[in-house]
């Protein structure tokens, strides 16, 4: 589905992104992992189009879509989310759901349907429908199932999703990563999953990406990845135990 290839992303003088290449078969939830300032959120901002890539080809069902814009590659059926969620604070929740079914689809909807959609969303991410819940009122778990709402309403074929776990508690954990199986299960949708809580990931995703400094380090199932020598050193700092 889609098909990364030689990606590098330079700064001035920082590469950011040296060559990094894979691939995203359709229907798997491929993890994408590595410390912080690895590169995995500029992948994801050059996957997008949030970023022009220095270098390389990325291209979405056989699609080349470097040098698209990012609205156009979200028509074509790839979303993502933010790290940091910014609704619009002045729409309702179910508003905020809303526009993204209107304006990021594939197809135009029209404003009923485009609340149907939301309505819809909203119960697969555990938020209210009702047409005054305020955005302004959740906590950080609540902005992040917002921000995964947004994306998943404009009907995606492929979602990226950057650290959705982010500021849920245990409890939350397990039931936010259920529900990622169920957007892939339930709605068809391919995922790649950027998130730092490893023991959730390496649970859910059928094969794991490794970024350090820019560059890929290792590929595979989570098993060889959870013990690789490489990627314990680089990043896990021990063997992560799957149950």
């Amino acid at each position: 589905m889609l098909t990364v290839s030689g990606l590098t992303k330079r700064f001035g003088g920082f590469i950011a992104l040296n060559k990094v290449s894979f691939e995203v078969i359709e229907g798997e939830i491929l993890g994408l992992i590595g410390p912080n300032g690895s590169g995995k959120t500029t992948a994801f901002n050059c996957i997008s189009g949030a970023l022009a890539t220095s270098e390389g080809s990325i291209r979405f069902q056989g699609e080349e879509i470097v040098g698209m814009t990012p609205d156009a590659i979200c028509h074509r059926g790839l979303a993502r989310t933010f790290q940091i969620p910014r609704p619009f604070r002045k729409l309702s929740i179910l508003e905020n759901v809303a526009v993204a079914a209107h304006f990021g689809a594939t197809v135009r909807t029209s404003e009923a349907e485009a609340r149907h959609r939301a309505v819809e969303v909203l119960g697969l991410v555990g938020l209210p429908a009702d047409p005054e819940a305020d955005p302004t009122l959740l906590g950080a778990g609540g902005l992040k199932k917002l921000e995964l709402a947004r994306a998943l309403a404009t009907r995606p074929k492929l979602l990226l999703a950057d650290e959705s776990l982010g500021g849920l508690d245990p409890t939350e954990m397990a039931s936010a990563a259920d529900m990622l199986r169920r957007v892939r299960g339930e709605l068809g949708v391919t995922i790649v999953w950027v998130e730092h809580i490893m023991a959730t990931l390496m649970r859910v995703v059928d094969r794991v990406v490794v970024l350090d400094h820019g560059e890929k380090i290792a590929e595979g199932p989570p098993a060889a990845i959870a013990e690789d020598p490489r990627v314990i050193e680089a990043y896990l700092g021990e063997k992560v135990v799957l149950a």
